[in-house]
């Protein structure tokens, strides 16, 4: 469970979660665990990186940072640009950032197939952030490798944090999971559907349905009579009848709407 960020964090939000994947019949192995927990875990991989000359302090800002990239109209905001390779730039509150100025990567991604980043493509990224709480993506490649995690399935809206992570696994001697990324429900304009004033939040009371609908979304091909079944049911067939090839290579997928509102199936 993700609760390194205590400003942000929603009380009773982590009981939540867990009672809506048991709705959609997702279970997890073992107990629950919280990343406040393992704080120590994380601090030690920070100063394994630091030891290793991989990280450096920088004085930017997100503000800093993204008037530079609008003065430069050709450059990627989410680019760092290295301003504070060689030592912060202004005195005062600092974050880590993790070199990836020499880095390569590549993967073979189980629906998204070859994807590479080559050096300076991803810029170098923030391990502890200025506040020194341990970032998210340095805390979830520790978490991996403390839980044995060899397959992560997730959004292809982030594949460029899975370039981060097999980097920081390289340079910690962590072992690197098979990864699949699965294509992102948007908006038929291409907004990310979470991030939209028309998003409609996933119900549990109707678990199966929502999973035969989003089979369907992914070329599946579910059976109409199973729309009605409970959630079991359906990711039972799923399994069965999984078919990545139908939707590999797709980034996102336009969810259906009318009336300024997304439809359900």
């Amino acid at each position: 469970m993700e609760d390194l960020d205590h400003e942000r964090i929603i009380r009773s939000s982590a009981d939540e979660i867990l009672r809506t994947l048991e709705s959609f019949s997702l279970h997890w192995d073992g107990a629950v665990e919280y990343q406040s927990r393992r704080t120590t875990h994380y601090h030690e991989a920070l100063a394994a990186l630091w030891a290793a000359g991989a990280t450096f302090e920088c004085s930017c800002s997100r503000r800093t940072l993204t008037a530079h990239a609008s003065r430069l109209a050709h450059t990627d905001a989410r680019v760092y640009p290295g301003t504070c390779r060689s030592g912060p730039r202004q005195p005062g509150p600092a974050s880590t950032r993790f070199r990836m100025e020499d880095i390569d990567i590549a993967l073979e991604d189980r629906f998204q197939g070859s994807v590479a980043f080559p050096a300076g493509s991803l810029g170098d990224l923030v391990v502890r952030r200025r506040d020194g709480v341990i970032a998210y993506q340095l805390a979830v490649v520790v978490d991996d490798a403390l839980q044995g995690v060899t397959d992560v399935i997730r959004g292809a809206d982030l594949l460029q944090s899975t370039g981060w992570q097999i980097a920081l696994q390289q340079a910690l001697g962590l072992p690197t999971p098979r990864y699949g990324h699965l294509p992102l429900l948007t908006e038929p304009g291409g907004a990310k559907l979470a991030k939209s004033r028309r998003s409609v939040a996933i119900a549990p009371a109707r678990a199966g349905s929502e999973l035969w609908a989003v089979l369907g979304l992914l070329n599946q091909a579910p059976p109409a009579a199973l729309c009605a079944a409970p959630a079991s049911e359906v990711l039972a067939w799923a399994i069965l009848h999984w078919n990545p090839q139908a939707f590999h290579g797709a980034r996102q997928i336009a969810l259906p709407w009318q009336r300024g509102t997304f439809t359900r199936r």
